[in-house]
Formats: C-alpha cells, structure tokens, sequence
C-alpha cells in the first residue's frame, strides 16, 4: 500500500485530532475534579456524571445538583460536545485526504512508468493475468470500475485506475502513450473491441493483445487493431478435449505450464552480440549435450518465416531468438552466459503467432 504518513497536510490532520484528543481528557479531568469539589462526590461519580452529560445518554444524576452544579454541567457539555464534533470532523477530513493522497500518489507512479502493461479489466482472466506479470515483476496497471473490485485492489499492491477503460481519459491516466501493451479482458467482445480501438487510435505501436468469448468475433478484433486475439474458452475446451484424447500430451503439459514450480519450462532467448554461438550451426554448438536445454524454434532476426524443428545444419545469427524447453535455471544460464542475452522479461515481446502456425504446422522433435 502506499505510504502517506509522510505528507505535511495528513501530519498536520493527525496532530490536531491528538490535540484535540488530549483536551478531551483534560475536560473529563476538569470535570471530575469539578464535581468533587462543587458537589462534594467522589472523583469516580464525577467522572461517571461528566463521560453522561458529555455523550447525552441521560442517565439520573448520581446527586440531586446545585445550581453552581447544573452551571458547570452545561459548561461541561459544550465543551465536550464542541471537542467531540472537533475530532469527527477532522477524522473524516483524514479519512478524504487520506484517499485524495493515495489517488495522487498512485497516479505519480503510474506517471513514472514506461513499457508497462495495461490490464483492462479485472475478472477472474484479468487478475490471473495480473498476478502472473506481477510473479515477473512486470510493471502493470489495472483499469476497473467495479466497486468490489476497486475495494480489492485497494488491499493490493497493484497500481490501478478507477474507470472504463473504453474512455481515452482513463486510457491516459494508465499511461497509455508510454504503455508496452495492454490486455483487454473485459467480460464483453465489443467492450474489448472498443477498448482495441481507443488504444491503438492513441498509442500506435501499442501491442494488444484482445480476449474473446465468440470465435466470430476474432477477426472483428484483429480489424479493430489487436495484435493476438485469445479465447479462454477455447483453450480451455481443447485443454479438456486433451485429457480424454491425449493424456500423456496433457500431462507433459501440466508439468510445464502447472506454474513457478514446475520442472520445464518455454522460453526464449536471444542471440546477442558476444555470443559464441554466432554463425554456429545447430551441430558445431551442440546446444542440448552442452546446456540441458531443447531448441524448439528459431526465429530469424531478419524477416523470415520463424523455423520450427530446426536441423543440425541450420546456423545461428545474432539477432536470432531461440524458443527454448528446458530446466528454468538451465535455461537463465544460457540465456546469460552463452547468448549474452541481458534483456528484462518485460522487454521479451514477440508479435508471432505461434499458436496459429502450430495449428497448420504440425511438428516434432528430432533434433541432433
């Protein structure tokens, strides 16, 4: 949560509901000395008739009072009721400043950021999503409108806007010019079309990447300007489909995709400029025998059509990225030490769509 015990204004709130605190219990001292000596009872009897007649509940005095007695009684109750009202207003004063500062705050952060990503919409699809990036320490902001939701994510660490991400308002607000991505997980396809076509009206180079519930609605949203259209369900029938058809295929997937834990992992690295790999062959680098990791593809630095499968005679360039399964120490390992690749998970961006070319594409795994 963010801090905003350091604001001068919220400082000066909490010092003057002290003070006012601390004169309220000089006035139940005054009180109770008052009534001791005017009315001749005991200090404890004096507290209870000052804390009654401050609070008004309107118990029967504990003695009959004198007229110097009823005098002092009325002046307890303004006093009291006058420091009362005091300490309510400014905890309620706190209480809107509190949320003013934590809005203005936030939104400085979200101002600093650049190459972030913008999650529009917080459902289950969009939480998920934010917390896997958050896993990555990729930098994200949430954009919701929900009052259930914003309560959660008042309780978060996440950075978020309260509002529609349709207006271009709120699209700026998340920083939208200065954005890497967004995601549009809202729970309607033409929220999400319109969102897509805010987004890239405002951030060209955006990538957006578009849920949708209705596989006719897909090309609509890559017209709309989406990069990658997603339908969660899917990949989620096929995902079941799998397990009936092919187990084995749905288990290897589950110990790779099964979360921070698993053993495997895909990834994908780049060739970078250092590298002894560069202008190797698959067969002179011996990648698998010498790093434990699998070449999955190749994805040319030029504009090439990406190579799945690749063969032991095919050479790497720098520039080149390699889709890669393997251990995920294994894998930082080469990433760093062999390819020189030093980049941070939110600059590893790829625009091709895999999963479309494995469809039309099949393969397998033979590599020397």
């Amino acid at each position: 949560m963010l801090n905003l015990f350091n604001n001068h204004t919220y400082n000066v709130i909490v010092q003057r509901i002290a003070i006012a605190t601390a004169l309220l219990g000089i006035v139940f001292s005054l009180g109770s000395l008052g009534y001791f000596f005017i009315e001749d009872i005991s200090l404890f009897d004096g507290l209870y008739m000052t804390f009654i007649t401050i609070t008004t509940i309107g118990f029967t005095e504990v003695t009959e009072l004198s007229t110097v007695g009823r005098i002092f009684t009325m002046s307890i109750f303004v006093l009291g009721i006058g420091i009362i009202s005091y300490i309510a207003t400014q905890t309620t004063k706190l209480l809107f400043e509190s949320e003013i500062f934590r809005t203005k705050a936030m939104q400085q952060q979200i101002n600093s950021l650049e190459n972030h990503y913008i999650i529009a919409g917080y459902g289950r699809i969009g939480q998920r999503i934010a917390h896997v990036l958050d896993e990555a320490s990729v930098p994200t902001v949430i954009i919701d409108n929900d009052e259930e939701v914003i309560k959660e994510l008042r309780e978060s660490n996440f950075l978020y806007i309260e509002g529609d991400a349709q207006e271009e308002d709120i699209l700026k607000k998340a920083g939208i010019k200065k954005a890497k991505g967004i995601v549009g997980s809202l729970t309607r396809d033409q929220d999400n079309i319109f969102v897509t076509l805010t987004a890239r009206d405002l951030n060209p180079d955006l990538f957006i990447l578009t849920r949708t519930n209705e596989h006719k609605n897909r090309r609509k949203i890559i017209r709309a300007g989406a990069n990658k259209v997603v339908s969660p369900y899917e990949i989620g029938a096929d995902r079941m489909a799998n397990v009936i058809l092919r187990p084995n295929v749905d288990q290897f997937l589950d110990n790779i995709l099964g979360g921070p834990a698993q053993d495997y992992i895909f990834d994908e690295v780049k060739i970078s400029k250092g590298s002894d790999l560069i202008d190797q062959s698959l067969s002179e680098a011996n990648i698998r025998q010498n790093y434990s990791v699998i070449i999955i593809a190749i994805n040319p630095s030029e504009e090439q059509e990406i190579q799945f499968n690749p063969g032991k005679d095919d050479t790497l360039r720098e520039g080149d990225s390699l889709i890669l399964l393997g251990d995920f120490n294994h894998i930082e390992a080469f990433r760093e030490e062999v390819c020189k690749d030093h980049r941070s998970i939110d600059e590893r961006v790829s625009n091709y769509d895999f999963i479309q070319y494995l469809n039309s594409n099949p393969i397998g795994f033979n590599q020397e």
